[in-house]
């Protein structure tokens, strides 16, 4: 696969097409917004962009590549009528992957009556160019060997691609996002802990272990010894418990503005391009970090 076409080049295109470029591919981008070039040139400063080539339309763009990244909004009709222009327009052979967060590739392939067997989600966690995740996700027509050779490409590209044997809303991460955002908020609506006390304890706390391992392992790792089978039996009746009682709350405009003025509250005089810049230089520093510690799965 040695042209990549990037479908919508917005924050998620952008940081794929940095990706496939810092990794010898050529790719063909294209974004009918206004200016959507510009943007993106100067979003890869510091990358390469020799291999790179923008075009005029999505159909333009998959007649000319060997693997398909789609990263349009999050919306079915919007997704349905790109993959008709995809499907039309590429090989057969060329996988359609979507960077859809929560979509399910079954609606997505409704776009694709030629052949909804190529199309996967493939959705990446923000930043693509940094973060190794990306949850390859089967519709209910797609190819097994379609997912065969999505994972060996994202695994080609430097992801850690994970498979999953069924679709659901959302996947797998961004679910498990939800879980914790759903008690973060209710906490903050009952008055229990401000928006940056909550910020804090989960970045300075279980967030530090979740870098490194996952929550099974890290789990396991606190029951010492007896691992994870002593921690389910001392603390599991306590946590089924805590389960119990976990908040149940709604969006409410009013929570809503609640949660915006905590943010706004804890980011004062922050300079946001400046945070995500030290973001991302700690997540190079972390991700080396994991790299050089060969006992680490």
């Amino acid at each position: 696969m040695s042209t990549i076409a990037v479908i919508g080049t917005g924050v998620i295109g952008a940081s794929w097409a940095g990706l496939f470029l810092a990794h010898g591919h050529d790719v063909v981008a294209t974004d009918p917004a206004p200016g959507a070039e510009e943007r993106l040139r100067s979003a890869l400063e510091g990358v390469s962009t020799d291999r790179l080539r923008f075009v005029a339309d999505a159909g333009e763009a998959a007649a000319a590549a060997d693997f398909v990244q789609e990263n349009g909004p999050e919306r079915e009709d919007v997704k349905h009528a790109l993959f008709g222009i995809l499907d039309e327009a590429a090989r057969p052979d060329v996988i359609l992957a979507s960077s859809s967060s929560g979509l399910l590739p079954s609606v997505i392939a409704r776009g694709c009556p030629r052949h909804p067997e190529r199309v996967v989600i493939g959705h990446p966690f923000n930043p693509p160019h940094l973060i190794p995740l990306v949850e390859v996700v089967p519709g209910r027509d797609t190819a097994p060997e379609v997912v065969d050779r999505a994972v060996e490409f994202y695994a080609s590209v430097g992801k850690r691609p994970i498979r999953l044997t069924r679709e659901l809303p959302g996947h797998v991460a961004n679910r498990l996002q939800a879980a914790l955002w759903q008690e973060a908020y209710s906490l903050v609506e009952r008055g229990v802990a401000t928006v940056a006390d909550i910020d804090t304890a989960i970045a300075y706390g279980p967030g530090l272990r979740w870098a490194v391992l996952g929550p099974f392992v890290n789990q396991h790792l606190s029951g010492g010894a007896g691992g994870l089978a002593h921690v389910l039996r001392h603390l599991g009746p306590p946590t089924e418990e805590w389960w119990r009682d976990l908040g149940q709350v709604h969006l409410t405009p009013e929570l809503a503005e609640t949660l915006i003025s905590g943010v706004d509250a804890e980011l004062a005089d922050t300079d946001q391009a400046r945070l995500v810049a030290a973001r991302d230089a700690v997540l190079d520093q972390l991700l080396a970090a994991k790299a050089a510690q060969p006992d680490l799965p």
